[in-house]
């Protein structure tokens, strides 16, 4: 009998065995292994948003393209201005390429001799003072005003049409950024929905101004954008809604307020059933069924 009971032990099958020693420690390691795993997985969701650092990123159908933040405020500028005067994208594609081929879509303090800006226009040629050179907005405006007056301009071949405008000593250069300037057209002209996305690390955030970049988003699209905002009794609004007519120009509102969230310490835009959040902007654009169709909102 005492070697059955031993044995009997030894197999699990009485409360002081051994199997139920194992059972315990087998649960206790599953345990430790559970915390282990939600608490790597909380540290990780909050070192998430530091680890890709900044940029933004266009992703088309016909192809992505990394920018940082500054090329990805001036690319969608220019799409704005264009908006503004009316142009066709094809105009859009010839700015973008001209920008690539100058200045990588930066707003430079200077350059060959006395050029400046986005373009590299120089002042000494007519362009105007280097200070309105330095503005996105008033370089894009005169790029544009200068690539209407080529005859024939949409019809041309890209690097002559650039080349006529910007008179440079070799002109043949702009074509190869053609087909990154159809890609830049594609989301920040609005022609593909939720494609420009923008990120960076939350301590990098600044205090909110949201009345500036309402009002330098206007002067970038122009007067024909009317902005809306709640009622708020004795306080400022929480959040402005940019009306929009269609949805090309929706989402290149909605691109150029993304790509300019960090500036003017954006935290939120929404628009078309999806939305972007500045703590979360690496993932882009995210779904928001309650998101309108005809404002976009932003917070």
């Amino acid at each position: 009998m005492a070697v059955w009971a031993r044995l009997k032990a030894r197999a699990g099958e009485g409360p002081g065995g051994g199997g139920g020693r194992r059972w315990r420690w087998a649960a206790g390691t599953s345990a430790v292994l559970v915390a282990l795993g939600v608490g790597g997985w909380v540290l990780f969701e909050r070192a998430r948003p530091y680890l890709h650092g900044s940029g933004c990123e266009v992703r088309t159908a016909s192809g992505k393209m990394p920018l940082d933040l500054d090329q990805g405020a001036n690319a969608s500028t220019i799409a704005a201005v264009a908006f503004r005067k009316q142009l066709p994208e094809r105009a859009v594609v010839i700015a973008y390429a001209t920008a690539l081929q100058e200045s990588h879509i930066r707003n430079l303090p200077g350059g060959d001799r006395d050029s400046v800006g986005m373009f590299q226009q120089r002042p000494s040629q007519g362009w105007g003072s280097p200070d309105k050179l330095r503005d996105p907005v008033q370089s894009t405006s005169k790029f544009f005003d200068a690539l209407v007056k080529v005859k024939d301009y949409l019809d041309r071949d890209l690097h002559d049409a650039a080349q006529r405008v910007q008179r440079s000593a070799d002109g043949r250069a702009y074509a190869q950024h053609e087909s990154d300037g159809k890609l830049l057209a594609r989301a920040f002209t609005g022609r593909e929905p939720a494609t420009a996305r923008c990120w960076y690390p939350p301590d990098d955030k600044i205090a909110r101004h949201r009345p500036e970049a309402i009002r330098e988003m206007r002067r970038a699209f122009g007067g024909r954008l009317q902005v809306d905002a709640p009622a708020a009794a004795g306080a400022a609004p929480a959040w402005d809604a940019v009306r929009v007519v269609n949805a090309r120009a929706g989402w290149a509102v909605a691109s150029w307020l993304v790509t300019h969230a960090r500036t003017y310490g954006l935290a939120e835009i929404r628009y078309n059933g999806r939305h972007w959040r500045a703590d979360d902007g690496h993932d882009g654009w995210t779904k928001d069924a309650d998101a309108p169709t005809d404002h976009v909102i932003v917070r």
